[in-house]
């Protein structure tokens, strides 16, 4: 039977590290997810308002066959610059793709990055022209480490999923065969993650032994246009749920591809509504190839996408589930 793995997070998928700083002035953080060695990485964007780097690098038909770091943060516009942190201090180590070495020509780290917006969310944004985003990705990179923090920690810390204080949340799975997987994802959605009139997540039937506080639905049915604990004004680019799901299955860039698109359903199955005009969606998918993928490969990658959609699912509910009250942004754990 798959079960999670030992931590139930992104460090249990060998082969990477995870680091996370915060501004707690600012309210806000960065997230960066490192490969051992370079890894194939693709992308799937179904949210209206998007704010990404170097995803069109990412297609199959591109130059560039794999990633040095994955990076997600809060900040909107202003986070993508927390990439050229960790462009800064990959660089400095000799790291990143060269087409041809040569003497005193650096190479050039390839690192994605997706953001979120977390600037009205509380906070000191008044950072006039230093916004402190390439110190946080340096930070983060600097940090990083094989244990993945959940709730208040990296883009998670200024996240607010609808009417409830967002997070950063993470599960795995491990299957029988041995292939482990795993979600990462810092949800600042505009729709809800619980259930309408209760503390019940819509992610419920995925849960796996309490992981997420075990609450069930106290209705069986709900008005279509019940939309919960969603924010009742949206602004364009002002939500989004930000994720990477990883697997040490060797994949192709399109085998990567369709399992970042398959594992996209796991946002639909734990946020409501979810790819809104108001939400900047994005999921990454990550393989470090540390395991040989099984025959028939087709029959495997639909598992793995799969799978992969359920750790989403749970990653979603686990970073609400573990974020603690700001200000006036109420947690889970405090409703009543």
């Amino acid at each position: 039977m798959a079960r999670p793995g030992p931590s139930n997070s992104l460090s249990d998928v060998a082969g990477l590290s995870i680091g996370c700083a915060e501004d707690e002035n600012a309210l806000t953080g960065v997230t960066v997810i490192v490969p051992d060695a370079r890894a194939v990485c693709a992308v799937d964007v179904r949210g209206g308002g998007p704010g990404t780097r170097e995803t069109d690098a990412l297609a199959p038909e591109n130059l560039v066959d794999a990633i040095d770091a994955l990076v997600l943060s809060g900040g909107s516009v202003y986070g993508l610059a927390a990439a050229d942190g960790v462009a800064a201090a990959m660089g400095a180590e000799g790291k990143g793709f060269g087409l041809i070495d040569l003497p005193g020509v650096p190479r050039s780290p390839v690192i994605p990055a997706a953001i979120l917006y977390d600037l009205a969310n509380g906070g000191d944004k008044f950072w006039s022209d230093a916004p402190p985003y390439n110190a946080l990705g340096r930070k983060a990179y600097a940090a990083r480490s094989k244990t993945t923090p959940l709730g208040n920690a990296g883009a998670g810390l200024g996240a607010v999923a609808g009417a409830l204080k967002g997070g950063q949340g993470s599960a795995s799975i491990v299957t029988q065969d041995g292939f482990t997987l795993a979600a990462l994802a810092c949800v600042n959605s505009w729709g809800s993650t619980t259930m309408p009139n209760a503390r019940a997540f819509w992610a419920h039937p995925f849960e796996i032994d309490g992981e997420f506080g075990g609450a069930q639905p106290v209705a069986q049915s709900f008005d279509a246009e019940d939309w919960g604990g969603a924010k009742f004004n949206p602004q364009p680019r002002a939500n989004t749920t930000i994720a990477c799901v990883a697997t040490d299955a060797a994949l192709t860039s399109a085998e990567a591809k369709r399992i970042a698109q398959m594992a996209s359903a796991g946002l639909a199955r734990a946020i409501r509504p979810v790819f809104a005009p108001f939400d900047g969606d994005v999921v990454f998918a990550l393989s470090t190839g540390q395991r040989e993928t099984s025959e028939p490969r087709a029959l495997t990658i639909a598992r793995l996408g799969a799978l992969a959609a359920d750790c989403l699912t749970r990653a979603v509910a686990r970073g609400v589930f573990s974020a603690q009250s700001v200000g006036t942004h109420r947690a889970w754990r405090d409703l009543s």
